[in-house]
């Protein structure tokens, strides 16, 4: 059953993480309902497989990226959107490595994860009603503050897809380089919780198939966001709709 368990949220990862309702508040929900309890290294383990899922995903614009740093074409649009990635990572970075731990430890409180939602849900409002602009004038202080927007998820309940998309939107971003910088910012984030999770150890035995589960699963449905979900910012209300449900009823039973 333990197995049966972890394939379970090895799928509501996989499914999830794509989708701005923050996939770690509903990873808690599920546990609730399953009556289980998964160690932190097992959510770690999940996100290895969203990981893998994004590298194979864009692995051509990962590829250029590397290559026109490299050739030290820091002028072309590659470049950037990799020094873009890299400063917008900072401050996930310095947030995690100094409130991490107090967030996980209250990860479960009802209370915080849907005032988190109902956040996640104005924040997704805003984007899916921000106009078009041109995003020529998108540039380091607008990637750093997406970035913030990321470090503010460490908040359970609070999307960490939908603070960064929103944001990249209502910085200018189209509809598909917002979705695509999120999901490209999520890279260092998550390799930074691998090596301060696991070091330089490999991930147990046990979470191989949920992992391996998870990745296939993520590449489906990473697909289906971004060519079919959030390729219309409209969207985005929806599942502010549903964010904003779900912070009221995960307050309601919080308080009772």
């Amino acid at each position: 059953m333990e197995l049966v368990y972890a394939l379970i949220l090895a799928f509501v990862q996989g499914v999830l993480e794509w989708f701005p309702v923050s996939s770690s508040g509903h990873l808690v929900l599920t546990e609730k309902l399953l009556e289980v309890f998964m160690d932190l290294s097992f959510e770690v383990a999940l996100n290895f497989g969203t990981l893998m899922a994004i590298f194979v995903y864009f692995r051509k614009d990962i590829v250029y990226i590397v290559r026109d740093i490299l050739e030290k074409r820091w002028d072309s649009n590659n470049a950037k959107l990799g020094f873009f990635i890299l400063i917008g990572s900072i401050p996930a970075g310095l947030f995690g490595f100094i409130f991490r731990s107090f967030f996980d430890s209250i990860s479960g409180n009802l209370l915080l994860m849907g005032s988190g939602w109902i956040v996640t849900s104005l924040v997704l409002f805003i984007g899916s009603s921000s106009a078009r602009r041109s995003q020529k004038n998108f540039g380091y202080l607008k990637a750093l503050v997406v970035g913030m927007g990321q470090a503010i998820a460490f908040i359970p309940g609070v999307s960490r897809s939908g603070m960064t998309i929103s944001s990249g939107l209502f910085f200018g971003l189209n509809e598909k380089e917002a979705v695509k910088f999120s999901y490209l910012l999520a890279i260092p984030a998550i390799i930074g919780a691998n090596i301060v999770t696991f070091g330089n150890k490999t991930i147990p035995v046990d979470y191989l198939i949920p992992t391996m589960v998870c990745f296939f699963v993520a590449l489906v449905f990473m697909n289906i966001s971004f060519r079919y979900v959030l390729n219309d910012r409209k969207n985005l209300r929806w599942f502010g709709v549903y964010t904003l449900i779900l912070g009221i009823v995960s307050i309601v039973f919080g308080l009772v």
